[in-house]
């Protein structure tokens, strides 16, 4: 009886994980660039009551008696399936069609994110949300000068901009980082992943280049890869 209880317990235990890796997905169904996280279990030991036994010339073998004791968590996955582009129209959204992440560096420190909302600060440097500079190839930041009449991204990466004397210029071509393993990415918060052992180091890529990035899309926003009405029957599941 006891045996049983405890077996139950223990998946229930791991239930509640399931349900707190469903109730994140659904609290960041709108966040740009969001990968859903998957939970998935694995039996525990199970008691051998009786070992089986090989025919004979008299008697047929018999299987095993064993009793399971309960479940543990096997992993929790992070999925990396495009989500959907959502056209914005604002220059300084960019959407990462295929693979990839943009890179962003914050003094020596280099993350990476799916969430293309950018912006351009005093200095005319394009930076995200929390001030982090989108870098370019050779770790080089991206400025485009105050006085610029218009500048645009386009689907390699390269942002231009047309000068104060109506010459176009080039400010730099946006790099994407590649990662052998992206399930191995640590989420590091606010919409960023790190390095880890698993992922392997990041492979610099121009977008469409032959280091198999995807393109940029500017103008779009890569939604989150949630879908709800799976988040929601999972739910109940759990």
């Amino acid at each position: 009886m006891l045996r049983s209880m405890y077996s139950g317990i223990s998946g229930m235990k791991n239930f509640q994980v399931k349900l707190d890796v469903i109730g994140n997905n659904i609290a960041n169904v709108n966040t740009y660039g969001f990968k859903k996280g998957r939970t998935t279990f694995k039996d525990l030991v199970s008691q051998q009551i009786a070992g089986a036994s090989a025919p004979t010339a008299a008697r047929g073998g018999v299987n095993p008696k064993q009793v399971g004791l309960g479940s543990q968590l096997s992993s929790i996955d992070t999925v990396h399936t495009q989500g959907s582009l959502q056209t914005t129209g604002r220059p300084l959204d960019l959407g990462i069609s295929g693979d990839g992440f943009f890179k962003l560096m914050s003094g020596t420190d280099i993350t990476y994110s799916r969430a293309g909302n950018f912006y351009l600060d005093q200095t005319g440097q394009i930076v995200n949300a929390d001030g982090k500079f989108l870098l370019a190839t050779g770790n080089a930041k991206i400025t485009i000068p105050t006085d610029a009449k218009s500048f645009s991204v386009g689907a390699d990466g390269t942002v231009s901009y047309i000068n104060s004397t109506g010459v176009l210029t080039t400010a730099g071509q946006i790099e994407l980082a590649k990662f052998p393993n992206n399930e191995g990415l640590e989420k590091a918060g606010n919409n960023e992943y790190r390095a880890s052992t698993n992922s392997g180091a990041p492979l610099p890529s121009v977008p469409g280049g032959a280091g198999g990035a995807g393109t940029l899309v500017a103008g779009a926003l890569e939604m989150s890869n949630v879908e709800l009405s799976e988040e929601f029957t999972e739910m109940i599941v759990a």
